[in-house]
């Protein structure tokens, strides 16, 4: 049975470095917005105005649900951030935040203070003081970096997020522009005009893989209005990546495999998205984890049969026009931009077949047939399937 759950501030090549005067264009106030899209559905809208010494902003961001946002930050005169303040809301309840986080500049560091309801908790984040803060969907605060980075060759840039430092990389990308570099989603590259105010921001190559672009400005509440009511109907956008769990019994064997579940969202899969020939995470977020408890063997020649003991493994792909590779690994509890060639058990072949209705959700199925089965792994308008049996 299958459940899916829907639901570079730069020193050399160092730190980027301190801004001992702030660039000109941070000099002056300024004010624009950014929309986030993701295929067909836009995720988030936001805008902000900024002067040298503060920056206030607010975002509509639709997943997991909508949320109304409001930000302030202040700046220090070399533009370093002194205080960040989130404000988040039910777009029902637009006067009382439903959660507020700060973080402000401390000896050697940073306090973090979030206000849940009733509940209040404080903690030291260690950071450099050229930190800015991260937050999922939201792109404004990549401006300061881009900002802080022009002219330089690369470096590092601390984001906080969740009481931590990430530590973001921040080079010039070919072609003009700057990558960032998420440590574990991967690299987005943004385009920035000569001062460095970001332009627009493609995350292709990371686990997120939305556009962002930037627009003169943006009216916030008659949207978030249509989206919580959309959400209140059922008709939301929802976590953008749920799991998936497949359990299938096939002639004794237990069978399991859990997976995240990308939707399609309007977009053309694969050869696009996920690209012929290239090695793909098959799915989201964490790895793809297949367990069995008994012995099988993947293939139907007998040349390139690969054997699995009983045991739990993660699956990688790579596919192609004709079909490409299965790819089963000994590493588990990884996140999917995360594989080690040299944990391989081994490779199969795979055949791709189409149909004319593209299918929404990433989706594996186990299907029994006799003393084996098929495993079929389906997104959009294409299957890939490996015959196996039990042993």
């Amino acid at each position: 049975m299958r459940t899916i759950v829907t639901r570079p501030l730069l020193r050399a090549a160092c730190a980027l470095p301190l801004l001992a005067a702030a660039p000109a264009a941070a000099q002056q106030a300024d004010s624009a917005a950014l929309v986030t899209v993701l295929g067909r559905d836009t995720l988030a809208l936001e805008r902000w105005t900024r002067t040298p010494t503060r920056i206030t902003a607010e975002a509509v961001v639709r997943s997991p649900r909508t949320t109304h946002r409001r930000y302030e930050m202040d700046l220090a005169p070399d533009g370093r951030m002194r205080r960040f303040t989130e404000r988040m809301f039910d777009p029902a309840a637009p006067e009382t935040p439903a959660r507020t986080e700060v973080y402000e500049a401390a000896e050697g560091g940073w306090t973090r203070t979030v206000t849940l309801g009733d509940s209040m908790a404080t903690s030291r984040v260690e950071a450099s003081a050229d930190a800015l803060p991260w937050v999922d969907l939201v792109h404004w605060p990549f401006e300061l970096a881009l900002m802080r980075a022009v002219g330089g060759q690369g470096g590092t840039q601390p984001m906080l997020v969740g009481g931590r430092s990430l530590a973001y990389g921040v080079a010039p990308a070919q072609g003009g522009g700057w990558t960032l570099t998420h440590p574990l989603r991967g690299p987005s590259v943004a385009r920035v005009d000569a001062q460095g105010r970001l332009l627009s921001l493609d995350a292709a190559g990371t686990t997120r893989k939305v556009i962002v672009t930037r627009v003169p400005w943006l009216e916030l509440a008659e949207p978030a209005a249509r989206w919580a009511r959309a959400d209140r109907e059922g008709r939301g956008v929802g976590e953008l990546s749920g799991r998936g769990r497949e359990e299938a019994t096939v002639a004794g064997a237990h069978i399991l495999v859990d997976y995240g579940t990308p939707m399609r969202r309007g977009r053309e899969i694969f050869g696009q998205v996920v690209q012929w020939g290239q090695l793909w995470r098959t799915g989201a977020n964490r790895a793809t984890h297949f367990t069995t408890d008994r012995t099988l063997v993947l293939g139907d020649d007998a040349c390139s049969d690969l054997v699995i003991p009983p045991g739990e493994y993660t699956l990688y792909t790579i596919p192609e026009q004709d079909g490409g590779w299965l790819i089963v690994n000994r590493q588990t509890g990884q996140g999917g931009t995360t594989y080690d060639a040299a944990r391989d058990l081994g490779r199969v072949r795979m055949t791709r077949t189409t149909h004319a209705e593209p299918v929404e959700a990433f989706t594996i199925d186990v299907e029994p047939a006799g003393n084996g089965g098929t495993l079929r792994i389906v997104w959009d308008r294409s299957a890939f399937t490996v015959p196996f049996r039990v042993r």
